[in-house]
């Protein structure tokens, strides 16, 4: 079991994780005010401290903790650590994403050094309710101090007791807490919106002038803030504060305990607990080539720049989050075994390697065992590596932060290569999409999830784009080789590229058409599918539908099939056994009755094109 402690951003980011994973697992916050979907996940609230934690991984055989609660809950992280090493169960620490310090920000080490520091007649703290009555000597010292909190009656109770006047008060929405307010002083209410420290909502207002007084606008000088991270807001909040001319003070963050496996984001968390409690996730992630090739770069570069080896390299991902991937060496190159984690693939275990070499400019190049386009319809024109675009960003972001004055390497060029690569290659769609020569470099989130319908759904996209670039009049959709063969005796004179397969995402396919434009599709479907799409199911596939029994003996009823033939529909197990039991001269009409339903729900999803479904027979027949 896992114990999470969050009320953040980041435990939102565990949940959708965790959940993922179809076990249970506690939820904590310390409130309970954060409004939470959990299916498996149960959810606690209330503090604990470090005896309370003890019993209560005692008594729910608590095997994992994962801190995902705000930077500056100080106490509450070390509690975990302590924990954590007392009973010896490993501890994930959830960071948020952290810009780097702005040198135009006064950094200070905490509050009493924010008293000492802050000179300014009035300031807006945004730094929470808690910390109001730390910044209470301001006020004695003649500072005028407005304080954002969030419009909760608990937050506005807290700040009440420590000493704040509904005055000094500022929430995200206009009237949020009106009923709080003193009836001469609404008027003097200005809407304040920030991103909330503790639950991170998403907010498009900026600072501005909050109140009135008298005659005259009081504009506050300066704003003090914590160092809350990306999903905490502080870039928009420096962003802001510049704009208003404001002083900005920020108190930076708090070491993390060392004891803590430390991620920040949702695939670094994934992967962590796949490694600290391995029986949570029944199926594993990996990773994508582009994670690997870039990894192999920015260990032949440092390799290149310092002579370091190290055995891991930090990548950061297209969402801005960064995991250790591990690396090797060889004589001019460094590599990365590519690792599909339980994803059926047969790029498992290959070797991508990158040679990073001295350039008049920046160059990422392919060299063995990287395809090449030979067909329009990709990111990159013909005779460019197979190379696709969010790995070559991911390369160019993370080799770009090695490339500075100090490192005395301001440019390269990187060569990506894969041993085997043409082999590999021939067991993939690459020669159907015209990538010749190798295998392609893709991956969209760097991270590989196990028979994942995205990246399955995204090949789709792809195949649908090249087939769109070959010129073709039609694409003609299939469920797999078996119906693919079938189908192009049908049309023998389209392309190869125009067949594209869909496995079971009808749907989803559907859908990438119309946004391509695509004037006219073919389906071609198996009865096994047809049974599923007639009752409206898009997404066919055996684990999220089974054959309706009394929806087939409709179908049977609509079509005039007499009794006898109706009976027989009980001691079915599939779906192609109707071929058998429904008499010749009543197939065709049968098909009919099942094209209808299916176009019922699939003509919706193509309103601009021309839609033909085909029903296919075990022996190859077209209805």
């Amino acid at each position: 079991m896992i114990l999470v402690f969050g009320g953040t951003t980041e435990g939102r980011k565990t949940i959708e994780a965790l959940e993922e994973a179809g076990n249970p697992f506690y939820y904590s916050t310390r409130t309970g005010e954060q409004k939470v979907t959990l299916h498996h996940g149960i959810a606690i609230s209330g503090t604990m401290d470090g005896d309370a934690m003890i019993t209560f991984c005692q008594k729910h055989d608590i095997k994992l903790l994962v801190d995902a609660a705000h930077p500056f809950a100080e106490v509450l992280h070390q509690t975990v650590a302590e924990v954590a090493k007392s009973m010896n169960i490993p501890a994930i620490r959830f960071e948020r994403i952290f810009p780097e310090r702005d040198p135009d920000i006064v950094w200070l080490d905490g509050y009493e050094d924010a008293l000492r520091t802050i000179k300014e007649k009035t300031l807006l703290a945004t730094t929470g309710v808690q910390s109001i009555s730390k910044l209470k000597p301001l006020e004695e010292r003649g500072v005028k101090v407005m304080y954002r909190i969030l419009p909760r009656e608990s937050s506005i109770q807290s700040a009440l007791q420590q000493g704040a006047t509904h005055d000094q008060l500022c929430f995200y929405e206009q009237n949020a807490c009106e009923a709080h307010q003193e009836p001469k002083n609404r008027h003097r209410r200005r809407r304040f919106a920030d991103v909330d420290d503790v639950d991170s909502p998403t907010s498009t207002m900026s600072i501005q002038r909050l109140w009135k007084e008298g005659e005259g606008d009081v504009e506050y000088e300066a704003v003090l803030m914590k160092e809350s991270g990306e999903t905490g807001g502080f870039v928009e909040k420096v962003k802001d504060a510049k704009r208003m001319g404001m002083k900005l003070y920020a108190i930076k963050r708090p070491e993390t305990p060392r004891i803590f496996h430390q991620v920040n984001g949702e695939h670094g968390l994934r992967r962590m607990v796949e490694k600290l409690l391995p029986e949570f996730f029944h199926l594993h992630s990996g990773l994508t080539t582009g994670t690997c090739a870039t990894a192999a770069a920015i260990a032949a570069t440092r390799r290149m720049q310092t002579g370091e080896t190290p055995d891991e390299v930090p990548v950061i991902l297209p969402n801005g989050e960064t995991i250790m991937v591990a690396v090797s060496y060889a004589d001019g190159y460094a590599y990365c075994i590519k690792e599909a984690g339980d994803d059926p693939d047969v790029t498992d275990g290959i070797e991508v390697r990158a040679k990073a070499e001295k350039a008049a400019q920046f160059e990422i190049c392919g060299g063995e065992g990287v395809g090449r386009f030979t067909l329009p319809g990709f990111d990159y024109p013909i005779g460019e590596p197979a190379i696709n675009k969010a790995p070559r960003q991911m390369l160019r972001q993370n080799l770009e932060k090695l490339l500075t004055p100090n490192s005395k390497l301001l440019t390269l060029k990187v060569t990506i290569s894969v041993p085997n690569g043409a082999d590999i290659a021939r067991k993939t769609f690459n020669p159907r999409l015209g990538i010749e020569g190798g295998i392609s470099i893709i991956g969209v989130s760097g991270i590989v999830k196990p028979f994942s319908e995205e990246a399955f759904i995204e090949s789709i996209r792809k195949c649908m784009e090249v087939a769109k670039a070959s010129g073709t009049d039609r694409i003609v959709l299939h469920s797999g080789m078996k119906s693919e063969g079938f189908l192009q005796q049908r049309y023998p004179n389209l392309p190869q590229q125009a067949f594209v397969e869909y496995g079971n995402a009808i749907g989803a396919t559907l859908q990438i058409a119309d946004e391509l434009h695509i004037p006219r599709i073919t389906l071609g479907i198996m009865l096994g599918k047809a049974v599923k799409l007639a009752e409206g199911h898009l997404d066919t596939h055996s684990k999220k539908q089974t054959m309706n029994k009394a929806f087939i003996t409709q179908m049977l009823e609509e079509s005039g099939c007499d009794t006898k033939v109706i009976e027989q529909v009980a001691s079915i197990t599939l779906a192609r056994e109707l071929w058998h039991i429904i008499p010749s001269e009543q197939i065709e009409t049968f098909c009919r009755t099942v094209i209808r339903h299916c176009l019922k729900h699939c003509e919706p999803l193509l309103p601009h094109g021309e839609l033909i479904i085909l029903l296919i027979d075990d022996s190859g027949g077209i209805h």
